[in-house]
């Protein structure tokens, strides 16, 4: 597939400005054993930060919010968002967001100081899409005024609390702020990141297709979409996330390319190959193409990161494949 929707977000780090002189994005993590471990340490942290004219923001869960609230004195000024409007929206979305609160709420020469808990879910896909997030984030919000304090359980699972090591420039603890030694390169990362298997890949599929005929492929797509008993949006969602991923592979892919598509109870897994070595950028899909210049294309993969709950790239000998997958309750 060719590399139209491979749009690097901006690369940054923890200097202590981004692009233009403005404050840059800062990604710390703070791993705690007990709330109250953790109220202690990140209610003084934006307690500081409105003294020294930052804003504040808190998106985490309810058994965290309450006591954080409660520990900054329920002070008006700390924003207090509902996290599933951030981290249970797709990637591509909560970056969106979390720039538009540090553009709304950020004084000029200052940052948003948020404290994040990432929902990762509860599959292994769940888990590989805000792994790679964390890690996507430390480009994609580099030039933003931002400073992001992640707050992470740590009864988590071994494989979310490993990547959050991997993954912020950055660690807190009450002895203070140190830089993390285990961090890695956010494409280095990335490109490691392992793509788990989807069981519905493992069964005979609902339809195996090439993409040769673009126009008919989208029929066959579309009727046997239609025989799925789900919610119309979502089912919407994913035909036109196919119909972006096999036009990419029509117009700029090698051929043979071909469209395997699988149904189950609430779910739906697609998978589009194509014989060429494109799709080589690990951040592709995490913004368009061309930046905010959409008039130029090269949305396909990030509409699709949109429109689906999940997208994975995976790379071989013999090309390249973009999985698509999507559930309902």
């Amino acid at each position: 597939m060719h590399g139209e929707d491979t749009e690097r977000p901006h690369d940054g780090g923890d200097s202590a400005t981004g692009g233009g002189g403005s404050p840059g994005y800062r990604h710390d993590a703070l791993v705690y054993d007990d709330v109250d471990q953790l109220t202690a340490i990140a209610a003084p942290w934006l307690l500081e930060g409105l003294a020294a004219g930052d804003a504040a923001l808190i998106a985490a869960g309810p058994a965290t919010t309450g006591p954080l609230r409660e520990a900054v004195g329920r002070d008006p000024r700390v924003v207090v968002v509902e996290r599933h409007t951030l981290y249970r929206a797709r990637t591509p979305s909560a970056i969106t967001a979390f720039r538009r609160f540090a553009e709304e709420h950020a004084a000029p020469g200052r940052r948003l100081r948020v404290v994040g808990e990432t929902d990762y879910g509860t599959t292994a896909a769940d888990w590989r899409e805000w792994q790679a997030y964390e890690s996507v984030i430390n480009a994609a919000l580099a030039r933003w005024p931002l400073w992001g304090l992640c707050v992470f359980d740590a009864a988590l699972p071994a494989p979310i609390l490993d990547s959050v090591r991997r993954t912020h420039p950055q660690l807190v603890t009450a002895a203070g702020r140190t830089v993390n030694a285990d961090f890695l390169d956010p494409a280095t990362y990335l490109r490691t990141l392992p793509v788990p298997d989807d069981p519905l890949e493992a069964t005979e599929p609902a339809l195996d297709d090439d993409v040769s005929d673009h126009t008919r492929l989208r029929h066959a797509v579309r009727g046997l979409l239609g025989t799925v008993d789900g919610p119309d949006d979502v089912l919407e969602d994913f035909l036109m996330a196919v119909d972006e991923m096999t036009s990419n592979a029509v117009r700029h892919g090698s051929l043979p390319a071909g469209l395997r598509l699988w149904t189950a109870p609430g779910r739906l897994v697609a998978t589009i190959r194509d014989s060429g070595s494109g799709l080589d950028d690990p951040f592709a899909g995490y913004g368009p193409a061309h930046g905010d210049d959409l008039s130029h294309g090269g949305m396909g993969l990030w509409l699709a990161r949109q429109l689906c709950d999940h997208v994975a790239i995976r790379r071989g000998a013999d090309g390249v494949s973009v999985r698509l997958s999507t559930s309902w309750s």
